[in-house]
């Protein structure tokens, strides 16, 4: 047999072992139009190609040497029922986990292991988030809803080369819908348990030959449903609600397919009560929920003066320019969000030192507040690249960022009806510039080499005061601190056409996290500072079209080293965080991507990952908490030693699993979707202990629906629900004052109707 023949069988050998083996399915990758009434038997019965702009120009998924899900319209539907937020992506694709404090406020995002902890409100994230072609620096720019959006691409691994600094873990891209010339208008509307209300709605449509226009709502509230049992703090829905409005209005202008700028406005204004934390739901010596913890009742002294709100606006200019061989890009972006947050932290009643305090042991109270007061953020982005003509193709440019920052933080007097008794502020200002470049080359019909250069700077000026200290250690005057760096990221990856269908890749990539500060001194005195962080990774991957264009197949194996990964060491018994470098971290894995076409009814999906990270650092120590069984070796201090444990929000596997199903019903169609995911067990904190460790979770869904047409319109009415079985385990954790816990949301259920014209 010649060789094609021999590789033909190799390939199917191949795909029926990873079917053989399969216990986990990706997520769906078609389109929106897939469910709708226009598409063909064929169409259905066919894995429709997924293009994507992951490295800055519209390529096809699978022609791109980088391990990455997208997450379409139609998927996004389905999991955001019941007014879901950003946390909705965790345990759904490889790697990808989301966890917040600040309940919808603020999402802190983790890939292969790689994310940060810290809940302050300057911290750096090695994930950075891109919103239509504009970084979101800032933690309180990250959780801008998602809502009339196209797609979600979520890159794993290193992604410094053409998106630059904060990037060694990946990249989360979103795109929203653009606007086009033809009328389209939709709008859905949902009512869910805890009366959660959920409106989402766009138009489309000509101003005239070269304008267009679309507009996105977005509103969303949850009435207050806990209840507050603290002896006489009684009262009923106190906590749990949220009124969150975001729009966006988008113009767009072409012109003799020569000129394309689009304009973008967005707006949130939220208002809401901050995450929920509930004292004492552990026992010593135990992760398990306890008989302190019920899902619809707190025991607080503060609960009717914590709250959260925040108001952001911005604007971006995209303009792309038609050079006959090459096309100019131009990237303009503007954000400003103002917030501010405050929790009664220690999740209890009282203290020790009162007649009466709970549930549990309360040592002291802890009733705090973050805020931004002022904020605003340039960014410039100019790039030239050729049209992909020839067996050469490039891309150079420019990128400029300037981010100005204060931050408020305050301390109150939970027995003094919650007089503030602290109050620091800091003030930060960001500059950064890059010079980029790729470079693809097809070195034969059947390989293509891929390389990526990026020279970055980094400045921080930064400077903090304390102005009032809740424990009587008086003004702390203006400290300044400056630090900067130079980083060269690069990658450089192959791409072999194994067969007409199957693509294999290889990938190696070197990135940073520029350096951070940390400057909570309301109960310290220490400024801390990390230096960058800088990682290096390997990868391989294989991705395959099988069984006649109706399945495909993405497998990722790497294996990361990061040098001086910066850590944030969040509470402790000292109630003290503080930056800190890891000498080394080490991490590898594998992710597996998988779509089926079963049937014209039937449609299977899902995805597989297993990751494994440590911590190789023999002299780190951090602060452990004072009621918990640490299970780490503890030094002469009364430090744990980390070293050897696994990154906190790290679980070693998660797999998600889709189910689809259509038929023609009288005049419309029935469609039935349930999706499972599932995570392994995970820490909170570097350290290990008995009782701060999350238990797996196993969550589902379902969405049963019907949809029909008339001759201008397509409507849908939907059943939904969201954590079927209502598992609820422990999620986060606060361990400086006692064993107070976060826990994942409740069932629920609802119902959808949604209309398109």
């Amino acid at each position: 047999m010649t060789f094609n023949a021999y590789k033909r069988i190799l390939t199917n050998v191949i795909n029926l072992l990873f079917l053989s083996c399969l216990s986990g399915l990706s997520l769906a990758e078609s389109t929106q139009e897939d469910y709708m009434f226009t598409l063909t038997l064929e169409q259905l019965l066919t894995l429709q190609p997924v293009e994507v702009t992951a490295r800055k120009r519209t390529e096809n998924k699978r022609d791109i040497p980088i391990a990455m899900s997208v997450m379409s319209n139609e998927v996004l539907d389905t999991y955001l029922s019941a007014a879901k937020d950003y946390r909705f992506l965790s345990n759904r694709t490889p790697s990808m986990m989301v966890e917040s404090s600040f309940d919808r406020l603020f999402p802190r995002f983790y890939i292969r292991g790689l994310g940060n902890t810290d809940f302050d409100i300057n911290a750096s994230q090695p994930v950075s988030i891109i919103y239509d072609g504009i970084v979101q620096e800032n933690p309180m720019l990250k959780g801008f809803p998602i809502f009339d959006y196209d797609r979600i691409e979520i890159l794993r691994g290193p992604q410094g080369s053409l998106f630059g600094r904060n990037t060694p873990a990946g990249v989360i891209k979103l795109e929203s819908n653009k606007p086009s010339q033809t009328f389209f208008s939709y709008a859905n509307l949902s009512l869910s348990s805890q009366q959660t209300l959920d409106f989402e709605g766009a138009i489309n449509g000509s101003l005239n030959p070269n304008w267009s226009a679309r507009l996105s709502l977005l509103s969303q509230q949850r009435k207050n449903w806990i209840d507050n049992a603290a002896p006489g703090f009684e009262e009923d829905n106190i906590l749990g609600g949220f009124d969150e409005f975001a729009g966006r209005l988008q113009l767009r202008y072409q012109a003799n397919d020569k000129i394309d700028a689009l304009f973008n406005i967005h707006y949130r204004n939220f208002n809401a009560n901050p995450a929920v934390f509930r004292a004492n739901i552990l026992t010593v010596g135990s992760d398990r929920l306890n008989n302190n913890y019920k899902d619809d009742t707190v025991f607080l002294d503060a609960a009717n003066r914590i709250k959260q709100s925040l108001n952001s606006t911005g604007g971006n200019i995209t303009v792309t320019i038609d050079l006959a061989e090459h096309q100019l890009t131009l990237i303009s972006g503007y954000e400003s969000v103002n917030a501010y947050s405050r929790g009664d932290v220690d999740g209890g009643y009282g203290a020790v030192f009162v007649d009466e305090s709970g549930p549990g042991l309360i040592p002291f109270p802890a009733e705090s507040s973050s805020g931004i007061p002022s904020h605003r953020q340039l960014s410039q982005e100019v790039r030239l690249a050729s049209k992909q003509t020839t067996n050469l193709d490039y891309q150079i440019g420019f990128f400029y960022f300037d981010e100005q920052l204060s931050i408020d933080n305050f301390s109150f007097n939970t027995f003094a009806q919650g007089d503030q008794n602290g109050f620091a502020v800091q003030n930060q200002q960001t500059q950064a510039w890059a010079l980029f470049g790729s470079i693809d080359y097809e070195l034969l019909s059947d390989v293509s080499l891929t390389l990526g250069l990026r020279y970055s700077s980094d400045e921080k000026n930064y400077k903090t005061k304390r102005l009032q200290s809740p424990i009587g250690a008086g003004v702390l005057p203006e400290t300044a601190v400056n630090i900067g760096d130079d980083f060269i990221s690069w990658d450089v990856s192959t791409v072999y056409k194994w067969s007409e269908k199957t693509n294999v890749y290889f990938r190696v990539a070197d990135s940073f996290r520029a350096p951070s500060i940390q400057g909570r001194i309301i109960f310290s005195d220490q400024i801390t500072t990390a230096k960058s962080e800088q990682v290096r990774s390997f990868e391989l991957g294989f991705k395959s079209k099988i069984f006649a264009d109706q399945g495909k197949i993405d497998l990722a194996i790497y294996r990361y080293k990061m040098n001086d990964q910066q850590i944030t060491a969040v509470g402790g018994e000292e109630n003290v965080s503080r930056l800190i470098n890891v000498e080394q971290t080490d991490g590898y894995g594998f992710e597996l991507d998988t779509e089926f076409i079963v049937s014209e009814h039937w449609r299977l999906s899902g995805n597989l990952s297993y990751n494994s990270t440590q911590i190789n650092d023999p002299l780190l120590s951090v602060a452990v908490c004072a009621q918990c069984t640490v299970i780490d070796p503890v030094n002469s201090s009364g430090f744990a030693l980390v070293d050897g444990n696994n990154l906190p929000y790290s679980p070693a596997l998660i797999y998600n699993i889709n189910l689809n199903y259509q038929t023609e019903l009288g005049q419309g169609k029935f469609l039935l979707m349930t999706d499972w995911s599932y995570r392994s067990e995970i820490d909170f904190f570097l350290y290990r202990s008995k009782e701060f460790v999350s238990n797996a979770l196993l969550e589902g869904g379902m969405r049963a629906a019907y949809q029909w047409k008339t001759k201008k319109a397509q409507f849908e009415v939907a059943l939904f629900i969201r954590n079927i079985t209502d598992q609820q385990v422990l999620i986060g954790g606060v361990d400086f004052n006692n064993l107070t816990g976060i826990v994942n949301e409740p069932r629920f259920i609802g119902v959808e109707f949604s209309s398109s014209f």
